[in-house]
């Protein structure tokens, strides 16, 4: 009976540890987009629908400065398309947080490097897209034209969530 135990939490244990640790690859169609990092997948294996966070990018809200102009630029290139999708774990929202490729192209770098969002860093880790960001800020490109642009999180921080 203990051997049993034994055997049902190590397979418990090394089961969570695979979910957290493997990305997982699908492919399905982009069919809704929320706003500049945020759309709906409709799986090509599954009926139900994944809301995504794209890995990576920090669009702009709605409501913010560039925020509109960000949604149509994802939508522009995503909507009705086939995408793959690379993701594992899901944010606090329960969106998977997943990197996007249209046709073998990186949908979050394209989204930096056409000014539609920021490189996503956290505390002193640099972001996934810095590289992009740069060249999108030196060739002042989309919200990087712009010198009153704010990153989305000192946006909410000092105005909070879009209505």
């Amino acid at each position: 009976m203990r051997c049993l135990s034994l055997f049902i939490c190590r397979f418990i244990v090394s089961y969570f540890w695979l979910q957290a640790s493997t990305c997982f690859a699908w492919q399905g169609v982009v069919t809704h987009v929320s706003d500049g990092d945020t759309l709906w997948v409709q799986p090509l294996s599954r009926h139900k629908v994944v809301k995504i966070r794209i890995l990576g990018i920090d669009a702009p809200e709605i409501c913010q400065l560039w925020g509109e102009q960000s949604l149509r630029a994802l939508q522009s290139i995503t909507m009705g398309r086939d995408v793959q999708v690379h993701g594992s774990h899901t944010d606090a929202y329960g969106r998977l947080l997943a990197h996007i490729f249209l046709q073998g192209h990186d949908v979050g770098a394209w989204m930096v490097l056409h000014g539609h969002a920021w490189s996503y860093a956290f505390k002193s880790h640099r972001g996934l897209y810095d590289a992009e960001q740069m060249a999108a800020q030196s060739m002042q490109t989309g919200l990087f034209s712009n010198s009153s642009a704010v990153q989305p999180r000192f946006f909410r921080r000092h105005f909070g969530a879009c209505q």
